[in-house]
């Protein structure tokens, strides 16, 4: 899409003034003067999110063991609502997607359902660019079948260190491929692969195939009817506003959903028999079925108030603001402070862009202190890498243009020089 933008202050209030998603704002915790700009890392707390924290300790303070059974929403399937509550942001059905344990984990249980090797068909395709916990979890889990990553890893590289090319995905889709697992944005440019053409090839070639999908999940709507993926994971932290340590989601395609789990618990089996605490798994044919031990309640209940906001706001009506957002902080980069050694790593296009924007830089470390003292909170990654993300549920457009402008202080008067090269336990 083409977008027309003004370098004035005057014409970011216009756009916020026009903006029928500017009432959310409100419902969000925000410091007077402070710009948020890491909801790709931690979404911000909403009062809708506090609120359902708040009942779920209630229920726990008045029921006791009956919070499993007795509240509205019992908490004993509550993996299952609020998997129903996240489904249409992939359009999946309910049945589909559950709520459990973290990202890592639910990689090691993909992995373990859906790698089946056999001495022709053994390697797990995954690239150089992932988050480092998707590439543990699959060396863990070849080497729990006793094989050497280094020999079963078919690995697509990156041309330029910032993106990936689908045609280089595909032509590594060997015979020898037996599982590909990539992530749906790349956690530094904010590049968006193109999943329904990557899937597509690679059921053509009988390869099994997962997303991460932890830097796209609620700030691009996924169409899993027609990508029709084997699997996806996602963290619930980022965009969903679920909360540190929030419940992690994972995704299993309903043709899978007799398959044993690749790591069984009581939880996964059937409702109706779970009590009669069998030694034999009686597991539960959808994805509630992948589940293992108790569910971490409190660190579910946040999501429920956000993902009751993202319906309400309606994931399509999100994207095309957060595009609008990301375009617009695209175009003030390269219009006020095209002088000052920027470049942009994230693809230009709409349909190659996640909802960050990969602002790049060789001082990018000392910036990002600077921004932090300046009041605006993004993140640092290596190696020049300041990731902003104008999150449209409370970023507005005059956010963004403020932003820009601290930017500008901080160059123009050469600030980022007080600072030291090195970063801290957390970037």
């Amino acid at each position: 899409m083409t977008y027309v933008f003004d370098d004035g202050r005057e014409a970011a209030k216009a756009m916020d003034q026009e903006d029928s998603l500017r009432g959310f704002r409100n419902r969000f915790y925000l410091k007077a003067g402070e710009i948020y700009m890491d909801g790709n890392s931690l979404g911000l707390c909403s009062r809708d999110a506090e609120q359902c924290l708040l009942e779920v300790l209630e229920e726990w303070k008045t029921l006791g063991i009956n919070i499993w059974s007795k509240p509205k929403v019992q908490k004993f399937l509550y993996q299952d609502y609020l998997g129903a509550l996240t489904a249409p942001l992939i359009n999946a059905d309910a049945e589909e997607v559950t709520v459990h344990s973290n990202t890592t984990i639910n990689i090691h249980t993909a992995i373990g359902t859906f790698y089946e090797p056999t001495k022709t068909k053994y390697k797990i395709l995954v690239d150089d660019l992932n988050f480092p916990t998707d590439r543990h979890a699959v060396d863990g889990q070849l080497r729990l079948k006793g094989l050497d990553p280094e020999n079963c890893i078919q690995l697509v590289r990156s041309r330029d260190g910032k993106t990936l090319l689908e045609e280089d995905i595909i032509e590594a889709m060997t015979d020898a491929v037996a599982l590909i697992l990539l992530p749906s944005v790349l956690y530094r440019s904010g590049q968006l692969l193109d999943m329904e053409r990557i899937t597509r090839e690679a059921r053509r070639r009988d390869i099994v195939i997962g997303w991460d999908l932890s830097h796209s999940i609620g700030a691009v709507p996924h169409d899993f009817k027609a990508i029709d993926p084997d699997f996806a994971v996602w963290c619930s932290y980022k965009y969903l506003n679920g909360g540190p340590g929030a419940g992690a989601g994972l995704y299993i395609n309903r043709r899978h959903f007799e398959k044993p789990s690749g790591l069984p618990g009581w939880h996964g089996n059937i409702k109706e028999t779970q009590f009669e605490l069998s030694h034999q798994l009686d597991k539960a044919a959808y994805a509630g079925g992948w589940q293992s031990g108790t569910q971490h309640v409190f660190s579910m209940a946040p999501l429920e108030g956000s993902l009751k906001m993202y319906s309400e706001a309606g994931v399509e009506n999100l994207r095309k603001k957060s595009l609008r957002l990301t375009a617009y902080l695209r175009f003030l980069i390269e219009t006020r402070l095209k002088d000052h050694g920027f470049s942009v790593g994230t693809p230009y296009d709409d349909e190659s862009r996640g909802g960050h924007i990969a602002l790049e830089h060789e001082d990018a470390l000392r910036i990002n202190e600077a921004l932090k003292d300046a009041g605006v909170v993004p993140d640092f990654r290596y190696p020049n890498v300041i990731r902003l993300a104008p999150v449209p549920l409370y970023v507005g457009f005059e956010d963004v243009y403020e932003l820009v402008e601290r930017i500008l202080d901080i160059m123009v008067n050469q600030k980022y020089e007080n600072y030291k090269n090195k970063v801290g336990p957390v970037a």
